[in-house]
């Protein structure tokens, strides 16, 4: 095949270590668009984003040469050193370790775009603890609970 035609649509979750509620306002309009220029530097696309105080979505067009895992190494690490740099100049802010995704067809991509723009909405309904493990069961996906993101229902 002389060319290499896909679609790959992931939705990516990330967390703040130990689910710390730093992600302000003032930090979210910078992040957003900052994590965006991350993901269009690696070559893929941010379709929506958004930053809850102690997690992040995102829905990606990935690259058929970039590997999920790459892709959240760097969106990671880059926007780790921007917000410390930034917000925290004594290094408070970190995500955790792990993250996670989901695939999606074409037909459900504005549907999870419309979920994720709408996070603040939804969360009042709805902690993100019981949305992750939604996640994980509608997805099929097998968990060990002490394995799952450091949940902490106190911050």
């Amino acid at each position: 095949m002389a060319n290499t035609y896909s679609k790959i649509l992931l939705h990516f979750v990330i967390a703040v270590k130990c689910r710390r509620r730093l992600i302000s306002e003032a930090i979210k309009a910078e992040i957003e668009p900052y994590i965006c220029n991350i993901i269009k530097h690696e070559k893929c696309l941010a379709y929506a984003i958004y930053c809850n105080p102690d997690h992040t979505h995102i829905l990606v067009r990935m690259s058929p040469d970039k590997a999920p895992s790459d892709l959240m190494r760097v969106v990671k690490s880059e926007s780790t050193k921007f917000i410390n740099k930034k917000f925290f100049p004594t290094n408070h802010f970190s995500w955790q370790v792990g993250y996670a995704t989901f695939s999606l067809r074409e037909n459900e991509s504005h549907i999870v775009k419309n979920y994720i723009l709408n996070q603040k909405e939804h969360h009042s309904k709805k902690s993100f603890k019981n949305e992750f493990v939604g996640f994980l069961k509608e997805n099929e996906i097998e968990y060990d609970e002490k394995f799952l993101f450091e949940f902490n229902e106190e911050i």
